[in-house]
């Protein structure tokens, strides 16, 4: 301590300068803490934020399936067309004609029956 007392009153505004600095960022801090709306923004713009990034993400993701979808769709129709071809050369087209055939004679007898059933009613 000094004989003239300066040490203390240096010592002690520099006290009082610091509790000033605190005291400015605490009344800042509840400054922000009272502003409902800016934090209902800031909250809402983080929000948004968070949705963007996650729709982006599930469309790179979406994107990806549709390209490996589209990938195993064009080697199943490459496999279909080779098992068609081969159908083909072993005969398979003589043989495709039954199925027609049954749906032509399905057809036919459902028509005999409904002229038939308005036989009875008219």
């Amino acid at each position: 301590m000094t004989g003239n007392g300066t040490g203390d009153v240096e010592a002690l505004r520099e006290e009082i300068r610091r509790t000033r600095v605190e005291l400015g960022e605490t009344m800042e801090m509840l400054a922000a803490r009272a502003d409902v709306k800016a934090r209902l923004r800031e909250s809402a713009e983080q929000t948004k934020e968070r949705m963007r990034e996650r729709a982006a993400l599930t469309m790179a993701r979406v994107r990806g399936q549709a390209q490996k979808a589209g990938g195993v769709r064009g080697q199943v129709a490459q496999k279909a067309r080779v098992a068609r071809v081969q159908a083909y050369e072993k005969g398979g087209a003589a043989r495709s004609a039954a199925p027609w055939a049954a749906v032509a004679a399905g057809a036919l007898a459902t028509a005999v029956v409904l002229l038939i059933l308005r036989g009875r009613r008219g």
